[in-house]
């Protein structure tokens, strides 16, 4: 089985890289926070992996840290989610969103993730809220139910949830903000980019 690979950055497209390792090149496929995370072709890169094995296909998904690994593992563990689906919501929010929105319900911010209805959103909450609180530890202190609802706010106005996730979290926290307060703010945020 496979772990990890180390080698030179080939080739990269929207959801996959080549790895060339003595004179192998591997297609792995990986999320967008991932590949955000690599140089240009020719760099070094280093990747952690899952060796995902079906009776049709050999897959190899690979990340940058054991910690988003671990939580695309997690993720394919809940019935009706496939290595697909776990790479567009790791790559629509970072790995530490994704575990707030679980570990806060946040059912608007996870349907915001192309392809992913309420029930799949629920169905996540319920199979990996305990898990994620136990695994992430305080960074997995839910999100006040506002902030989520900020991020929804941003996402339905055409930013991403990634965009709306930074945005939000660079306010200053206060809980005199009302959510049309925090959605300016955001938006000032964004504006300045």
């Amino acid at each position: 089985m496979i772990a990890t690979l180390d080698g030179t950055l080939e080739y990269s497209d929207h959801n996959s890289v080549i790895v060339k390792v003595n004179g192998i090149g591997f297609k792995v496929y990986s999320s967008r926070y991932t590949l955000d995370q690599f140089g240009d072709t020719g760099s070094s890169i280093s990747m952690f992996i899952h060796f995902h094995l079906r009776t049709d296909n050999v897959s190899l998904y690979g990340f940058s840290s054991k910690e988003e690994l671990t939580l695309f593992e997690d993720l394919i563990s809940v019935s009706g989610i496939g290595p697909k689906v776990a790479l567009a919501l790791l790559s629509s929010l970072n790995p530490k969103q994704l575990v707030l929105a679980i570990t806060s319900s946040s059912v608007e911010v996870i349907v915001q993730v192309p392809g992913i209805g309420k029930k799949v959103a629920n169905r996540l909450i319920v199979e990996l809220k305990g898990k994620l609180e136990k695994e992430w530890g305080e960074e997995a202190i839910p999100l006040d139910p506002e902030n989520a609802e900020a991020v929804a706010a941003l996402t339905s106005l055409g930013y991403s949830l990634r965009e709306a996730s930074k945005a939000i979290s660079a306010i200053q926290s206060s809980s005199a903000l009302k959510l049309e307060e925090k959605i300016r703010l955001a938006l000032q945020q964004l504006g300045t980019k």
